[in-house]
């Protein structure tokens, strides 16, 4: 079999949700609100983006970060799925909002790294990642107001939007290489593609 007759049997049999991050990859219309990130981002320079980059640390700061506010409303949707914790529950919401901040800003100064590709998809984690925010806010205003009932559902839906917040951050990660390199001493960072192809041994 040559190169050329393997490289289009893997097109064809790629899965639906890596055809449609590919599209997202290429998505244009998402160059404009990224690069407005991008320019946010741009505040974080100097010795201010390194501290918050993990410089000091040797190891990025978002990927900890992020740990917190997930957890958090992982074990209110764990609480909720038994009577009587319902306080319990509400708490976990509340410590995964206040850690939520923290990860967001982390993520920002990570953004200015990027380049355009993954600038694509890092807006539509951010944007994952805010739509979960705000599900999990509402769902602790109505706990508090006492809608138990659509604090729960309001719950449910900031974790499936933060679980795709991280698929999306996973597929910068392992498929575009956001990152990749950064944090060791070892020359000019490798392409994506080299790596992967490195990997499979082509």
């Amino acid at each position: 079999m040559t190169a050329t007759s393997r490289n289009h049997g893997s097109q064809r049999e790629q899965a639906p949700v890596q055809r449609l991050l590919e599209r997202l990859e290429t998505a244009d219309a998402l160059d404009r609100p990224a690069s407005k990130i991008a320019g946010a981002a741009e505040q974080f320079r100097g010795r201010p983006g390194r501290i918050l980059r993990g410089q000091w640390l040797g190891h990025p700061l978002h990927p900890v970060a992020v740990t917190a506010p997930i957890g958090a409303w992982l074990t209110a949707a764990v609480f909720d799925c038994f009577p009587g914790q319902e306080r319990a529950a509400e708490r976990s919401l509340g410590l995964g909002l206040a850690a939520a901040p923290a990860a967001a800003v982390l993520g920002l100064a990570d953004f200015r790294d990027l380049d355009a590709r993954q600038r694509r998809v890092g807006l539509l984690h951010l944007a994952a990642n805010a739509v979960a925010t705000s599900l999990c806010t509402a769902s602790y205003v109505a706990r508090r107001r006492g809608r138990l009932g659509a604090g729960r559902l309001l719950a449910l839906g900031g974790l499936a939007a933060a679980a795709t917040g991280g698929a999306l951050g996973g597929h910068l990660s392992y498929a575009l290489g956001a990152g990749v390199y950064r944090w060791q001493n070892r020359g000019p960072a490798q392409r994506p593609q080299e790596v992967s192809t490195h990997a499979s041994g082509v």
